[in-house]
């Protein structure tokens, strides 16, 4: 008995002295982390009172990942505008490392994140539309993309635009417009190749309609021939003399075999008749 009560008293001492071991380690793991924000308060007080430009440097580089990853949330979808986008999430850093109080009690992500989610919803609405439209329809469009895509997530499929409208609190028609607008936001390249297998090689202009001014002389046909058919054979071919073969009055009299005199009387008769007939 003795023998397993001394056996149970040395058992209670291990477990006593791996807990006393273990527990340094713990704190030792937290430790790290508990030094960074307590650098971090130390330099976001020198950045707030002293101006101190390494502080400033400092806590700009250790919340960079931060504007990164905000940036990231307005892509949807166009990799081409990433690096953008996070250069005006990195310039809005810059203005809340500046612009923040440590004395508020706020912790700086707090302030930090809308402060660059609003820089690049101004990026997005100032200068990135190929095309201005009114303001409210650009916050409209670019509020209906994010509510697409939350929509979108939790239907697992595209919604309608009746479950988008209701989701988002709109009417049918302010969706469509907003839909309509976002179209405004990105142009094309008229030198973009086309993408079908019938245009390799051709280019969006090529597939684009140029003016013709044919279009033109053909309406003007269509009005003057009724008109012309108003005038005798001797008025019609005066007029075409005179106006297409560009000849003077003087060429038509000996085309026709009268004088200059009578061929004006003629032309001026006819002209007459047009616009009588006209209106």
């Amino acid at each position: 008995m003795q023998d397993n009560a001394g056996f149970g008293v040395l058992r209670a001492w291990q477990a006593v002295l791996v807990s006393a071991t273990s527990a340094p380690v713990r704190r030792s793991a937290s430790r790290p982390a508990y030094d960074r924000r307590r650098r971090e308060a130390a330099d976001f007080r020198a950045c707030a009172g002293q101006r101190d430009g390494r502080a400033r440097e400092r806590l700009i580089q250790a919340y960079l990942p931060l504007a990164a990853s905000v940036a990231r949330r307005f892509v949807h979808g166009n990799p081409d505008l990433l690096d953008d986008i996070k250069q005006v999430a990195a310039m809005a850093l810059v203005k809340a490392v500046d612009r923040y109080d440590p004395d508020n009690g706020n912790a700086f992500s707090s302030y930090a994140v809308p402060t660059m989610e609003g820089e690049i919803r101004r990026y997005f609405r100032d200068y990135t539309w190929a095309v201005r439209v009114p303001r409210d329809l650009q916050e409209r469009a670019v509020r209906l993309e994010r509510d697409r895509d939350a929509l979108s997530e939790e239907l697992g499929r595209a919604p309608t635009a009746q479950e988008l409208a209701d989701w988002s609190r709109c009417s049918v028609e302010e969706i469509i417009d907003a839909l309509e607008a976002s179209d405004a936001r990105v142009g094309d390249s008229f030198d973009r190749p086309m993408g079908g297998d019938d245009d390799e090689g051709r280019t969006l202009a090529e597939r684009l309609g140029a003016s013709d001014d044919n279009y033109a002389g053909a309406e003007a046909r269509a009005v003057l021939d009724p008109l012309l058919a108003t005038l005798s054979e001797r008025e019609r071919t005066v007029i075409h003399m005179y106006l297409h073969a560009d000849m003077t009055q003087a060429e038509i009299g000996r085309a026709i075999g009268c004088s200059q005199m009578h061929v004006s009387r003629i032309y001026r008769g006819g002209v007459a008749k047009l616009v009588a007939e006209a209106r």
